[in-house]
């Protein structure tokens, strides 16, 4: 039997219960394929359920296998998979997990080709942020030419995609961010950037956003202190904490969940080779460092993507 690393949980808790283990490597099932991993990425998320906070709408079998992104190199093919063979580049967003790994079956159905223009690992970054940023500007958003757009909490990873696709789809783009990511966010095409940490976002807003994309938890009077920079008629997406709107303020709110969609993540990778998109990668660490990077996370020290290598 053959044998792999892979960063796993055995019970809920803090980043010290991610255990590095032997396990026997998979084989593809029907309708899937092997995938040699060239990386994984870190999504916060993840540290959610490592802690157990999402066992309510997310449970999974434990022990369980953490990494939901992975970009990596097709090893072996399962019955009827007729749209990739072994060698080729791929990425996708695994629902089930199993990326912090060596290798990890997937169905062949939620991979696309790999973008040439990236090193294979970095575009581990790109699945899961990516989605959600993508859902989060066209479809809930509906961001468009002539439009103010601010978004809360663009120094993350999901948020330096949401900017950029913000900006691509024409609108004035204002976003909220720290110090540390000020630069980074005005590279990725922000009009404007507020630094969160020196105090409220700017009265100079009040009524004058058409659509808000909140992409970090939030306390409930912090919510509704955004409410107020929303016009009669505009829009409030919000990734993270639910925001309610009162019923006479004319704000239209929807709490979103970003889905597995490879036809969204197909036209993320042409924008990329396009150069319409960029990454923001942060770190490129060992999976090894996976707990110390759930660790800064916790500590609220992540910035842009973090991608792990097996």
């Amino acid at each position: 039997m053959t044998m792999m690393k892979a960063a796993r949980i055995h019970e809920y808790g803090d980043a010290s219960v991610i255990r590095h283990d032997n396990v026997p490597r998979p084989r593809p099932a029907v309708g899937e394929v092997l995938v040699r991993v060239a990386a994984t990425s870190f999504n916060p998320t993840e540290a959610a359920l490592r802690a157990g906070l999402l066992q309510a709408f997310l449970p999974v079998d434990l022990p369980y296998t953490l990494g939901w992104d992975v970009a990596g190199t097709v090893a072996e093919i399962g019955t009827g998979v007729e749209e990739f063979t072994v060698g080729d580049r791929v990425i996708g967003r695994l629902d089930s997990g199993g990326a912090a790994a060596e290798y990890v079956r997937a169905p062949a159905g939620t991979l696309v080709a790999a973008p040439h223009s990236v090193p294979l690992a970095h575009a581990a970054a790109l699945p899961v942020a990516g989605l959600t940023a993508w859902q989060a500007v066209f479809e809930y958003g509906k961001a468009a030419t002539g439009q103010r757009v601010l978004v809360n909490g663009a120094g993350g990873g999901v948020g330096g995609f949401v900017t950029q696709l913000a900006k691509h789809a024409g609108a004035e783009v204002i976003a909220t961010a720290s110090p540390r990511s000020t630069e980074a966010v005005l590279l990725q095409g922000a009009d404007q950037v507020i630094d969160y940490t020196a105090g409220p976002v700017g009265a100079a807003l009040d009524g004058q956003v058409d659509t808000l994309l909140n992409l970090v938890p939030l306390s409930p009077p912090d919510a509704q202190a955004l409410v107020s920079l929303v016009r009669p008629g505009g829009r409030i997406v919000s990734i993270a904490t639910p925001i309610t709107p009162a019923a006479d303020s004319g704000v239209t709110a929807m709490h979103m969940v970003a889905r597995n969609d490879v036809a969204h993540l197909a036209e993320l990778v042409k924008l990329l080779d396009t150069g319409m998109v960029t990454l923001d990668i942060s770190e490129s660490r060992p999976l090894n460092d996976l707990a110390d990077v759930h660790r800064s996370s916790d500590a609220g020290r992540t910035r842009g993507k973090v991608v792990l290598i097996p």
